[in-house]
């Protein structure tokens, strides 16, 4: 076999192929900002049947949690806000930052 034959072979795998989903965890964070910019809905990682089940999936936790909301009393703890489902080449959401009280007053400084 040739290696103009294996990189057709690999280029026309599915999306959702081991070797794809392989070579989509090894890029580096500059390699999946280049690929975002691109733009190229059509060399998507997941096939468009999969991105529409997932948005499904999206949309329908957020009603059910917009419904467990308006239906719990006030003063009963509110579930969490649903996740949305993981999608290859998206990194997960990072934590937001607590302000500490050291940082609060440094920045309370700087107003002066």
């Amino acid at each position: 076999m040739t290696w103009r034959r294996l990189r057709v072979l690999i280029q026309h795998l599915p999306p959702e192929s081991a070797t794809w989903t392989a070579l989509r965890n090894s890029l580096s964070d500059e390699e999946l900002a280049e690929q975002a910019d691109k733009g190229e809905p059509e060399k998507g990682r997941w096939s468009q049947q999969e991105q529409l089940t997932a948005a499904l999936l999206d949309a329908t936790r957020r009603v059910e949690y917009v419904l467990i909301c308006a239906n719990t009393e006030s003063k009963a703890k509110l579930p969490k806000t649903p996740e949305p489902v993981p999608r290859p080449g998206a990194k997960p959401p990072r934590p937001k930052t607590q302000l500490s009280l050291a940082s609060a007053e440094f920045l309370f400084q700087l107003t002066r």
